[in-house]
């Protein structure tokens, strides 16, 4: 990934996170809490330690999507058997042409290569492709959190 790409791929995920987060808080503690949390993931960036920023190419060479997978969040430090999944994103044009399954193939490579035994990672309850991608390629719930504005 260069450095223009993680500017895209940051400046989408963080629009994700805060549109996601802004259902069950205010836009603006969203955008302070998906902003501290890239600080808090990848404090250098691109050049994170253990962190992997990856772009996805079809046959054509054009970039169809990219990847963020780093060291597991909830494991303790030092222990490296999880991976997890922070971000995986399809470009629009490219969606629903397998390219979420073979980037998904391609990270659980990755990190196999690297000695862990699992992949985890979190999904907006309302996106229903990404849960049927995961479904299919063997993902299964581990916890559900749910809510309902009365």
């Amino acid at each position: 990934m260069t450095r223009a790409e993680y500017d895209a791929a940051s400046e989408h995920r963080e629009a994700e996170s805060v549109r996601a987060l802004s259902k069950v808080m205010p836009e603006d503690q969203a955008r302070e809490r998906t902003r501290s949390g890239t600080a808090r993931f990848l404090p250098d960036g691109l050049d994170t330690a253990g962190h992997h920023l990856v772009v996805a190419e079809n046959g054509s060479g054009q970039v169809v999507g990219n990847a963020w997978i780093g060291p597991d969040p909830g494991q303790a430090s030092g222990t490296v058997s999880t991976a997890w999944l922070y971000d995986i994103n399809v470009f629009a044009p490219f969606r629903r042409h397998g390219y979420g399954s073979a980037i998904l193939t391609a990270v659980e490579e990755l990190v196999a290569r690297e000695g862990r035994t699992a992949l985890a990672l979190d999904v907006v309850g309302g996106n229903e492709a990404a849960i049927a991608m995961y479904r299919h390629s063997g993902y299964e719930v581990l916890s559900m959190s749910m809510r309902k504005n009365v």
